[in-house]
This record gives C-alpha cells, sequence and structure tokens, in this order.
C-alpha cells in the first residue's frame, strides 16, 4: 500500500473524522450579527487556562492553500482578509479585504438565509476604520475570525455550520466535476486537486504548512500537464490524506515522535480498534520516553502498567507472540518520518508490515545496543542515542540524514548506516567521553554492519587487537590516576585518546615509559596495588598475536570502534572493583 492510500485508509477509520471540505484551524473571535448585519459582539474564543491566551481549534471549511496571491477562505479568515486590518503597515490588506468581500459578494448573493445575508450586510458597510475600540480587541488583529448570528451564538452554532452554507460549499466543489480523472490513490474517476492541502506541524518546516506533493515549477510540466495533474489524485483523497496526517502530526495526537530532524508519524491498522490503539502505545514507547499516561485517571493508569509489562518482555527478547498473540499477526502497522524541505516536506522513511515483524526488529535493535554496564537511566529514547553523536550533545546538531537512515535501518532490520560509526567516533575524539550510550553505538554497528562477534561485558579473552589496545589504555590510565589521584589538570585520556585509537605507534610507546614511572610511585603507596595492575597490562600484551606488530600504524573504522569498546569495559572493570580494594585496604579510584 502506497503512503497516501494508507494515510486515506487511516482517515475512514477516525472515529471523529471531519466532513469533507472542512478542516481544523486555530480560531482565535468570533464576530457575532444581528439580523441587520450590525456587530452585536466580539467574542474571545481564545483558551485562557495557560500564562498567554491561545486560539482554539475549530472545524471550519477547508483553508485555501495560499502561495504568493491573495485567495480569500470562506466564511471565516483572518483580520486583514475579513476587516482589513492587521498588525504593521500591511501593504496588501487592503487588497486582501477586497478580495474577502468580493469573494463572499458572488457566492452569497442569491442566497435568503438569513445568517448568510446578515453576513454579506456586514461586509457591505463594513469599512477598517470602524475597527476601535473598546468593541474591537486590539489582540484580535491577525487572529483568524469566525461568524455567527447573535440568537445562535450561545449555542455554539456558527455561520458555516448552518445547512444553507454547507449546501453553497457543496455546490461550489462540484463546480469540479468537468476535470475528471483516474485517482492515482483511490483508482475511481473524480475531479482532480489541483493543489493539494498543506500540511502543517512538521518540525522546521514553514508554519503556513508545506506540501507533501507538489509541482510548482515549469521544470514539473510534464506533456502539457501541470500542478497536480501530473500525479492526479482526487479532491476527497487529497482531504483526506492531509487531514489525516495534520491529526497525527498535532503535538498531544498521541500518534507523533521526533527523531532527529524528522517528524515522525505512526498508526496501526486492525479489525479491533483497542488493539490498534494498544500497538500504537507499545509503540510509542520503544522510541520515546516511557510513562507518558495520566496517572490520575485509573483507565489510563492501568493502560500504561500493561504497555510497561509487554514492553519490559519485549526488551528481555521474549516474543510477541507469546506475550500477545493478537498483536503479533493482527495488527497492520505503519511509520512515516517526513523532514522540512523547503515549501515541501521530504519522507525520510515510511514502514509498513505487521506489527510482529515491527516488534522482531525493535528487539533486534534493543539486542545489539545492550552493554554492561547499562546506562544509568536504563532503556533511552532514541533520540538520546542521537545527541551522542551531535555537537555539543545538542539535538539540533543531529545529522539530518544520519536521523533518518538510522530510524530505517531499526524499522527493516536493515544495516545501520555507515556514517553512524564516524559520527559516534568524531565525537570520542572531540570530547573524550566513551559513555553505554556511545559504546552501545559502536557494539551494534559491528555486530550488524561488520558482522564481528562482540562482548557485551568485559571479555578477558577477547583478542580482537582493537579491543586489547582499548582495554590497555585504559589500565594506563588507571595507573595514571592512582599514582596521580584527581590532581592532575588534563589525563592521558585528554591528551592522547583520539591519536592513540587512531595511530597507536605514535602514542603507545611514550605511554609505556610514562606508565612505568606511576607504578614505581603506586608501589610506594599501595605494592599490592602495583602488582594487580602489572598484571593486568602484562596479561593483556600476553594476548596480542605473536610476532605481529602490537602497535601498527594506523587502525581502520571498525578497529577504532573496538578500541573505544575495550576501553570502555576495562575503565568500567575497575569501578566496580573499587569497594573490593577499599575492604582491603587499599585506596580505590
Amino acid at each position: 500500500m502506497s503512503i497516501l492510500a494508507s494515510l486515506v485508509s487511516a482517515y475512514d477509520r477516525l472515529p471523529d473524522a471531519p466532513a469533507i471540505g472542512f478542516s481544523s484551524e486555530k480560531i482565535g473571535f468570533c464576530i457575532s450579527l444581528n439580523d441587520d448585519g450590525s456587530v452585536a459582539h466580539v467574542v474571545d474564543l481564545r483558551d485562557t487556562s495557560g500564562k498567554k491566551p491561545q486560539p482554539r481549534p475549530m472545524l471550519v471549511p477547508q483553508a485555501v492553500k495560499r502561495t504568493a496571491g491573495i485567495s480569500p477562505n470562506t466564511f471565516w479568515d483572518k483580520t486583514s482578509y475579513v476587516l482589513g486590518v492587521t498588525v504593521g503597515d500591511g501593504k496588501r490588506t487592503g487588497a486582501e479585504h477586497a478580495a474577502f468581500v468580493e469573494h463572499h459578494d458572488a457566492l452569497v448573493a442569491d442566497t435568503d438565509d438569513p445568517g448568510l445575508l446578515a453576513l454579506l450586510r456586514f461586509l457591505r458597510h463594513w469599512t477598517p476604520d470602524h475597527f476601535q475600540g473598546p468593541l474591537w480587541p486590539e489582540e484580535m488583529k491577525d487572529q483568524n475570525v469566525v461568524f455567527a448570528l447573535e440568537r445562535e451564538r450561545l449555542h455554539n452554532n456558527f455561520l458555516h455550520d448552518r445547512q444553507a452554507a454547507k449546501a453553497l460549499l457543496t455546490a461550489t466543489q462540484a463546480d469540479g466535476e468537468a476535470g475528471k480523472q483516474i485517482c492515482l490513490v483511490s483508482g475511481t474517476t473524480a475531479p482532480v486537486a489541483r493543489l493539494h492541502p498543506s500540511i502543517k506541524g512538521v518540525w522546521g518546516a514553514q508554519s503556513s504548512g508545506a506540501a507533501l506533493v507538489s509541482f510548482n515549477l515549469d521544470a514539473f510540466t510534464s506533456y502539457g500537464h501541470d500542478q497536480g495533474d501530473n500525479a492526479p489524485v482526487s479532491d476527497e483523497a487529497a482531504f483526506k490524506y492531509t487531514t489525516v496526517l495534520n491529526r497525527f502530526l498535532e503535538r498531544d495526537s498521541g500518534h507523533r515522535i521526533q527523531i532527529g530532524d524528522a517528524s515522525t508519524v505512526f498508526w496501526a491498522e486492525a479489525a479491533d480498534p483497542s488493539l490498534a490503539e494498544e500497538a500504537e502505545a507499545v509503540f510509542a514507547c520503544f522510541f520515546d520516553a516511557d510513562g507518558k499516561t495520566d496517572a490520575s485517571r485509573a483507565e489510563e493508569a492501568d493502560a500504561a502498567r500493561k504497555v510497561g509489562l509487554q514492553l519490559e518482555r519485549i526488551r528481555k527478547g521474549e516474543p510477541l507472540s507469546e506475550i500477545e498473540p493478537k498483536l503479533a499477526e493482527g495488527v497492520r502497522f505503519f511509520v512515516l518520518g517526513l523532514a522540512p524541505n523547503a515549501a515541501r516536506l521530504s519522507v525520510r522513511f515510511f514502514f509498513e508490515g505487521t506489527f510482529g515483524e515491527l516488534t522482531d526488529h525493535y528487539k533486534k535493535f534493543v539486542e545489539e545496543m545492550r552493554i554492561e554496564p547499562p546506562p544509568r537511566d536504563g532503556y533511552p529514547p532514541l533520540w538520546r542515542y542521537l545527541r551522542e553523536t551531535a555537537v555539543l550533545g545538542k539535538r539540533e546538531n543531529v545529522q539530518p540524514n544520519l536521523a533518518g537512515a538510522w530510524m530505517r535501518s531499526i524499522l527493516s532490520g536493515a544495516p545501520y548506516p555507515r556514517t553512524l560509526i564516524a559520527a559516534v567516533l568524531t565525537r570520542i575524539r572531540a570530547d573524550g567521553d566513551v559513555n553505554a550510550l556511545r559504546a552501545g553505538i559502536l557494539k551494534a554497528t559491528l555486530i550488524r554492519n561488520v558482522k564481528r562477534e562482540v562482548p557485551v561485558s568485559l571479555d578477558p579473552d577477547f583478542k580482537d587487537r582493537g579491543y586489547l589496545l582499548g582495554r590497555l589504555f585504559a589500565a594506563y590510565e588507571q595507573a595514571q590516576s592512582a599514582a596521580l589521584g584527581n590532581k592532575v589538570n588534563a589525563t592521558i585520556k585528554d591528551k592522547f585518546y583520539g591519536s592513540a585509537s587512531a595511530q597507536p605507534r605514535k602514542v603507545f610507546a611514550l605511554l609505556e615509559s610514562g606508565s612505568a614511572n606511576h607504578l614505581s610511585k603506586v608501589g610506594k603507596q599501595s605494592p599490592g596495588r602495583r602488582v594487580n595492575l602489572e598484571k593486568l597490562i602484562a596479561s593483556i600484551m600476553d594476548k596480542m598475536t605473536p610476532g605481529a606488530d602490537p602497535f601498527p600504524a594506523a587502525l581502520a573504522a571498525e578497529e577504532q570502534a573496538l578500541f573505544g569498546l575495550g576501553y570502555y569495559h576495562q575503565r568500567n572493570e575497575f569501578f566496580k572493583k573499587a569497594p573490593e580494594t577499599q575492604e582491603s585496604g587499599e585506596t580505590a579510584e
């Protein structure tokens, strides 16, 4: 199933799907009219529960697609169109208001509906200089505005909800029947959408929205077809896929997570809607923080506990078919990653398959990332891993293509992007931090991409050269720490980790000489500790391939990854043994 077809199918399953031709928009104010077109009240509809009043979402006739021209909406719009007033200069404000009046004059002129006639009378008599307090508040400017008859306003009936208004909208949509083609999504013959509605809510995209399907240059014209005719999608299908996608992209929709620069939406399809909701809740916990359910509601708290137990069993490697058989085979799952690209959207990745397949790929990812000692905070969300690849550890510095390619690999079980291991090694060389998350990434990449058997925890018998050199570097660092304590401005890790992991021959001879001095000093303070360190260093050197140079001129990226892994394992082994050392009366790090 294509992306658009799967989104159209998701729209058809929405329990509260808006009527075709309507969309949810942020509305700030309502102008309440008397039958003669005079203004009864200007009502502030904004939500004032927070620190700053926020427009509230409302179903209104679908917004027009605005590019560079002037295009008024029907029965609602921002104040520059409706009233001819705006904050600032507003060089086009007069033209915008004139277009709004002309549009409604042509649309409503032949009706006898009292509500629509009241709107027409208001527009014909309104001039921008009427916008004065106290009736017209200054904060109303540039807000979206709707209309209502005063006698119906208290019942939350607005002008666009009237049957006469809906009939006019339907008649307007029917005017496009002449341009029928076969829809690529539904396969039916229907009027084709020349411009598809905008997608809003994608992080980094234009606030006014961006297009998923768009042809707006002469270079895109093919065989005389321009705009939407290049890829004929019916008005109905275009409305459905954009409506449901905008719904999923809402901040608290429960259908989105942020992966790097990719705004990721997901949805499930099942005969039993409760199974689909359960699968979506489990998936959200795969890649985002756990426990987002409102515990103040017992029903949601119970659901959160159930998801938590399922997630724990999945991470332990239990098959989903044993945990919840209906989820494994009875749920079809979709994941779509969208990234900004000027006025358009780029598809970073798209997954379609059973939830069982997706869970198997996630279990594989968890197993590959497993490292001892583990991260302090348990299983981190994916964005925490991505931060380890970014300059200064900032989410906005994550390489855009890397985040999307990595997510695609996790969802499909394909090899990780080649740039992943390079990004982690670069950050380690820059800041010298070899933590659990970075070590897990290095280990996972070696397992999946290089097909190497890599230890989860310290393996004294693992004889790979890079791994042994990393352990040896950690032993030299420990000798320095034991000799000098914390009274050094820069440790050997701060000075030499990058060069030691990339070009060992240049560094290890110097480290060996310095280590001898450190061990001599340790021997004066704690002879037993010196003996243990000397034995460790000797045992590591003994495992080097006989006859081969233990300190090669250079290490490949895969060997540098093993160097980091060996360093992480050996260094944390010292910390693990610290309590035992203290019990024996020796000085611990």
